[in-house]
């Protein structure tokens, strides 16, 4: 289909643009043409053009890059607010009984609420790291797919494994995991029949086994393979808490970051989530192999696995974005809360208040996702030839007009309302209300979905 020639045009807009020199605009204007942005500056927007199907006045708002989250579980959803004074093993324990009883129906409405809140505020590139597929129940990738796809949302799936059960020395039941073989046939199928490796793509996916201790070195190596020969990307979670370090100096005789090194998981095609306790040899290797991480402070907070080093990481040269992580361990699920909570928990690490500052918080929130997702010369900043993927935040309100810089009014107050988000070119959020979802008949899908689980799981 050849490209579209309508033309969108914002003016009267303070403008974060995020692009390698941090350009910013007291008062400017963007020119949306299809799917793309055509033009950027100061000022009112070219006179002349043709094909404009819209005009937005954008005074009292700020418009910034679309955010992109790069670590979630969205079937978590349908469980938020159980264990909630667990640490990350003890959490794990306690609900994968629950999770391991999920099916289509359940992962469908559960991504729908997921996405409905992140997109809300701000998102609009989306990741899900979906790992949890007992037998019997139904096509879930398919299902979290479709609901990112009628959400209107860029969407990456990272499809999830696990084979190191119970019996196995791992945390999930047995009747939770696949087999190796079935795992890898399963996640490149996954790949074969959804990953789009366009430029202006709006699904791709990656392969990512869930975490050291709940999969074989056998589902590691292999999986490393197996997306290196379809070329794409790999995901998994790392170096999160101290348990998870006892446990791969005690199986592997090594810490995580050798244990990955030696299963093929560094590298620039790889991102792992939370990266909490990385000494500064782990930090070289990464910034050496260009190893992303999904930085997710609220989740880390909630499950007290500690601070991660967000700003050795940047000094680095390694690859950062935010994450929401799943919303059983994030109830709120959304990532424009993420850009404060980032700065401010990394403020009480080593580097006090010289860690963040507002504009490397947006930063990670947008082209560090993008950088993350491998997607960084498509989105993540504002600048002509990228794809429209932007939003218009309201800072005129109560919460935020008597904030001067536009930037700090974002990161450092209240969650800011979404006025407009574009996403490759087209409306799906106005006003603060979805465009493509009914919010009402998802949060009630949501809460009946919840429920189901709970009696499943509690006569099992």
């Amino acid at each position: 289909m050849a490209p579209s020639a309508d033309r969108i045009v914002i003016e009267n807009v303070a403008i974060a643009t995020v692009d390698a020199e941090d350009t910013e605009y007291a008062s400017g204007h963007i020119v949306v043409k299809g799917n793309k942005i055509e033009s950027i500056g100061a000022g009112k927007a070219p006179e002349g053009l043709e094909n404009v199907v819209r005009r937005v006045d954008g005074t009292g708002h700020l418009a910034t890059p679309g955010l992109v989250n790069t670590h979630h579980h969205f079937y978590q959803w349908i469980t938020r607010g159980l264990a909630t004074d667990h640490n990350l093993f003890n959490w794990l324990v306690a609900l994968y009984p629950t999770w391991a009883r999920i099916d289509e129906q359940m992962t469908y409405a559960a991504a729908q609420g997921s996405l409905g809140m992140m997109a809300r505020g701000g998102v609009t590139t989306a990741m899900d790291h979906h790992y949890v597929f007992p037998r019997g129940s139904g096509d879930l990738s398919g299902s979290i797919i479709r609901a990112a796809s009628e959400m209107g949302v860029r969407f990456t799936l990272a499809r999830g494994s696990m084979d190191r059960s119970e019996k196995d020395g791992g945390l999930p039941p047995d009747f939770a995991v696949e087999t190796l073989e079935g795992a890898l046939a399963a996640t490149e199928e996954t790949v074969k029949k959804h990953h789009d490796a366009s430029f202006d793509a709006m699904t791709q996916v990656a392969v990512a086994p869930c975490s050291p201790f709940s999969v074989s070195t056998e589902l590691m190596k292999q999986g490393a393979e197996l997306a290196r020969r379809l070329g794409v990307r790999l995901h998994t979670h790392g170096s999160e808490t101290v348990e998870e370090e006892k446990f791969c100096h005690e199986l592997f005789g090594m810490g995580p970051t050798d244990y990955f090194e030696s299963t093929g998981w560094l590298g620039d095609d790889v991102w792992m989530a939370h990266c909490v306790h990385m000494n500064d040899s782990d930090i070289a290797a990464f910034a050496r192999t260009g190893t992303g991480v999904a930085h997710c402070p609220s989740s880390n907070a909630r499950l007290a696995a500690g601070i991660a080093r967000v700003p050795d990481m940047l000094k680095s040269g390694v690859p950062v974005g935010l994450g929401v992580d799943g919303t059983a361990s994030n109830e709120s699920g959304e990532l424009h809360t993420e850009l404060r909570n980032a700065l401010l928990i990394n403020r009480l690490g080593a580097h006090r208040e010289a860690a963040l500052n507002a504009r490397q918080a947006l930063r990670l929130g947008t082209y560090g996702g993008a950088q993350v997702l491998g997607r960084a010369t498509q989105i993540g900043s504002l600048e002509a030839g990228k794809l429209a993927d932007l939003v218009l935040w309201k800072i005129d309100g109560i919460g935020h007009a008597s904030i001067a810089d536009p930037v700090t009014a974002i990161v450092f107050g209240a969650a800011a309302p979404v006025t407009l988000s574009l996403v490759n070119g087209r409306p799906v959020v106005e006003n603060g209300r979805l465009l493509h979802a009914d919010e009402d008949a998802i949060a009630r899908s949501t809460r009946e979905e919840a429920q189901r689980l709970a009696r499943i799981a509690a006569e099992s």
